[in-house]
């Protein structure tokens, strides 16, 4: 679908803009005794739910944790991964989105552990990540120039927001002849949709804006070339 009126997606999702339906909270849930409330939101892939506790979960940033080992920095990821069923965990200023293992699993038996454990680690005061976090942002550097920096700037401005509608994230990793290196986060590392959301939604963009873009293509780490391995023998 091309994109006639780019400020739409200010206001709608890549995934709403390809003719996805949109995703209501579908649920909340409310502890009188701690007063937090908790919402739950689908998202375009199956396999993982957004949470939303109501409060802060990073200030202005996303952190994305794919193993137990990766979250080293996060208390709360950890207690989350000890949920027998959680496949990866994602946080947003002010949403965790959760993935799990297979279709298989029915969220409503997950449901209840994830919700005791957000509640129970908010209760605690801790912090959700320790300042040995590392920085997972498109900050402008002083190597970057000028192309990259619009490319940067659109991102943060214009795509991550509705990216994290969906309860995922995109993430810069760098520009080499014409081609936006992205790395996606969240609910959308795993989403059937994905390659839609890249073409139709976020390169369309891109091009619009910064002709010197000639198109984008999706980074996968190292760690996750191994999972993908794993999963196809």
């Amino acid at each position: 679908m091309m994109l006639k009126d780019h400020n739409l997606t200010t206001q709608r999702s890549f995934h709403q803009l390809v003719q996805k339906k949109p995703f209501l909270l579908s649920a909340v849930w409310h502890n009188a005794v701690r007063g937090m409330f908790i919402q739950t939101q689908d998202t375009p892939n199956p396999n993982s739910l957004k949470f939303i506790p109501g409060k802060e979960v990073l200030e202005s940033r996303t952190m994305e944790f794919s193993s137990p080992a990766a979250a080293f920095c996060s208390p709360l990821a950890r207690q989350l991964f000890k949920i027998e069923g959680v496949k990866s965990i994602f946080f947003g200023p002010d949403f965790i989105t959760i993935t799990k293992e297979s279709e298989d699993l029915d969220w409503n038996l997950l449901k209840p552990d994830i919700y005791a454990t957000i509640m129970d680690f908010f209760a605690s005061g801790l912090p959700v990540v320790t300042e040995e976090a590392p920085r997972t942002d498109t900050a402008a550097s002083e190597e970057d120039d000028e192309v990259v920096l619009m490319i940067k700037e659109l991102l943060d401005t214009r795509i991550r927001p509705t990216v994290q509608e969906d309860g995922g994230d995109v993430i810069y990793k760098g520009f080499e002849d014409g081609i936006v290196q992205l790395k996606l986060q969240g609910s959308c590392t795993s989403c059937p949709s994905s390659i839609i959301t890249l073409k139709n939604g976020i390169q369309n963009m891109l091009q619009f804006y910064i002709p010197e873009v000639e198109g984008v293509e999706q980074v996968v780490d190292n760690d996750d070339d191994v999972e993908k391995e794993a999963n196809s023998t």
